[in-house]
């Protein structure tokens, strides 16, 4: 069967904001998976501002996103470190921590890491990223 579907992130059918306004995320979900769009604010640190809500030491969620405008820094677990920003493809493991370089907010959208991101669990100690 085909598929033709039309959604916007600009009619989301789910918003999440974290870190006390300093960020939000809007999400649409298809049978295919989640796609989101999050705006990190400057001075949006994950250990900081999402670590709460997760519950895990570093992010554990995989991404696969498109940084449309913005800088940030994603460091490893392992010590590896890269700086992503406006017009790059970002691809990155489970095991990370980020934070937003500079007084621009971050634009990401994601289609992989995002469908539980930042999202407070229904089932108590249950992480989400």
């Amino acid at each position: 069967m085909s598929v033709l579907l039309r959604k916007s992130l600009d009619s989301p059918d789910e918003s999440r904001t974290f870190g006390a306004g300093m960020g939000h995320l809007d999400v649409v979900t298809t049978d295919d998976g989640t796609v989101g769009r999050a705006v990190f604010e400057p001075g949006w640190r994950w250990s900081d501002h999402v670590k709460p809500i997760a519950g895990t030491d570093s992010c554990e969620a995989a991404h696969t996103g498109y940084v449309i405008s913005g800088q940030m820094r994603v460091v490893m677990d392992d010590g590896r470190e890269e700086e992503f920003t406006a017009g790059d493809l970002m691809v990155i493991s489970p095991g990370h921590d980020a934070w937003i370089i500079g007084s621009e907010p971050c634009v990401v959208i994601d289609w992989q890491g995002f469908a539980d991101y930042a999202k407070a669990s229904a089932t108590a100690g249950a992480p989400r990223n």
